[in-house]
């Protein structure tokens, strides 16, 4: 009886020190693993110190006898939100009541070296507190206010423009499309600049096999930075080396949501005042607000007014050069002899002529485009009036080109679109030189070569000349009219999807 009551005893004796055992060792590893993840803390928190380097900006502090840290860049926090929210919370608390004592959605654990670094360029504060950190959200980065859009103006409807910043852009949508239906994909374009491009659309409403393509081909992208959207989209073209834009650009909110409503994918980018927007076609760009404010019956005539203005700045100096070179026969009798009077101290051929006066309006263009508002109203009367009285005098050009060549510089304004406008100027010197060495045929022939060009060119792998080609007879009124609303219909044929020809 009593040796079996000292092996019991034996056995609860070597369980205890067992349990005891276990217990040590696991207190022991929990220690070690503590102390494993601090070390990894610490040298996360030495490593991003060592990544800003030296820079003017970075600030890093210490509280709580060095047990907690915080690294950030001044410029990019709000002032008064780091104070009030992290620094004098920090002064009184330790570091045992963290996570209690921050706001939960600004605060978010996250121990990824590379995650961190971004957050903090994205204007968080990082807290490097015992076996974890954390990224507090306190962005303060400066911004324009909106404004009226200077190379958007109408005369009716909504003045706001979009600034520079993505989530004062993305409000701007999000109070004209209140609908869970509105879907966003953020990438991120340059291996060193990690721009932000924001992908909007609308769920059932636009092709997702476009919004895949989109996607994938900005995700192709490998250059180390994108400072604008009108970058961007020249770099995922289509079709590089074509004088067209292929990709429709605004600063317009309400353009932009327009798009979003017709099935289209718009893209904004980081610190660009510019969206774009796909499938684009040729005629998007002859389109202004302005044509759905007002009755039906003036938009449609001031779209057609574009149209002619068109075919004015292609086709007005070229068909000047052409009959004065070729074809004396078209010009009245009466035209003809004040032409060949205006031309008569002019010793230089009229494509020569047309060419100079040309490439001058091009610089007094370009120079009032970059000169302040009031040196540029004065750069446009001295260029438009004295050296356009000098020349006549001089005997370089005669007035009845100068006339030519300022109708046609009107025309071109009269495209809503500047990327537009700046595209059809380039192109209409093609049509003079054709005028200059073949007269009209030539004329006829530099016209086939651009429907040619334009017919053969895709935005997505959408036809950029639809609805002409391919041909969609009803698309006709809203792409080149602007016909009543009970009768324009929603979206493209092409770009109509099952969900939107069931709701139509």
């Amino acid at each position: 009886m009593g040796r079996l009551r000292a092996i019991v005893k034996k056995m609860v004796f070597q369980e205890k020190t067992d349990s005891n055992h276990i217990n040590n060792k696991h207190h022991l590893s929990s220690n070690k693993q503590a102390s494993n993840e601090k070390s990894i803390t610490k040298a996360t928190y030495q490593k991003t110190l060592s990544d800003f380097g030296d820079s003017f900006d970075l600030v890093h502090r210490s509280f709580n006898h060095d047990e907690i840290h915080i690294v950030y860049l001044n410029s990019l926090v709000d002032s008064n939100t780091l104070e009030w929210e992290i620094l004098s919370p920090l002064r009184e608390m330790s570091i045992h009541n963290l996570e209690q004592s921050f706001q939960q959605s600004l605060f978010k654990q996250e121990n990824n070296h590379e995650k961190v670094i971004k957050g903090i360029l994205d204007g968080n504060v990082s807290m490097f507190a015992g076996e974890n950190s954390y990224l507090i959200n306190v962005a303060g980065l400066e911004e324009r206010s909106i404004s009226q859009s200077e190379t958007e103006s109408v005369i009716n409807g909504p003045h706001d423009s979009f600034n520079e910043a993505l989530k004062t852009n993305v409000s701007l949508i999000r109070r004209r499309v209140r609908s869970p239906r509105l879907k966003m994909i953020q990438l991120s374009v340059g291996e060193i600049s990690k721009t932000k491009v924001l992908l909007i659309y609308i769920e059932g409403i636009a092709k997702m096999d476009i919004v895949n393509q989109l996607k994938e081909r900005i995700q192709s992208v490998k250059v180390d930075s994108i400072p604008d959207s009108n970058v961007l989209i020249q770099i995922i073209d289509d079709y590089q080396y074509s004088p067209f834009p292929q990709f429709y650009t605004t600063e317009r909110p309400d353009v932009a949501v327009a798009k979003l409503y017709s099935g289209k994918i718009i893209g904004l980018t980081d610190d660009s005042p510019n969206i774009f927007c796909t499938p684009s076609s040729f005629f998007d760009f002859f389109k202004s607000p302005d044509d759905y404010n007002q009755r039906w019956i003036l938009g449609t005539g001031v779209r057609i007014l574009r149209y002619l203005a068109l075919f004015i700045t292609l086709i007005l100096t070229a068909f000047y050069v052409s009959i004065c070179t070729y074809h004396f026969e078209m010009i009245p009798q009466s035209l003809l002899q004040s032409i060949m009077q205006s031309r008569s101290r002019v010793p230089f051929p009229p494509i020569i002529e047309a060419i100079f006066l040309e490439i001058v309006i091009e610089l007094l263009r370009e120079a009032g485009a970059r000169l302040p508002t009031k040196i540029g109203q004065t750069i446009g009367i001295v260029g438009g009036i004295v050296i356009g009285q000098a020349a006549v005098e001089a005997g370089i050009t005669s007035n009845i080109l100068i006339i030519v060549v300022a109708v046609s510089a009107i025309a071109s304004f009269i495209v809503p679109s500047y990327i537009m406008s700046s595209s059809i100027r380039i192109v209409r010197f093609l049509f003079i030189l054709m005028a200059g060495f073949m007269g009209n045929i030539g004329i006829f022939f530099a016209l086939g070569i651009i429907i040619i060009h334009l017919t053969g060119l895709t935005n997505l792998s959408s036809p950029y000349f639809m609805p002409i080609s391919p041909t969609f007879l009803k698309d006709w009124m809203e792409s080149i009219i602007r016909g009543p609303f009970n009768i324009i219909k929603k979206g493209q044929p092409s770009m109509q999807n099952d969900f939107e020809k069931e709701r139509s």
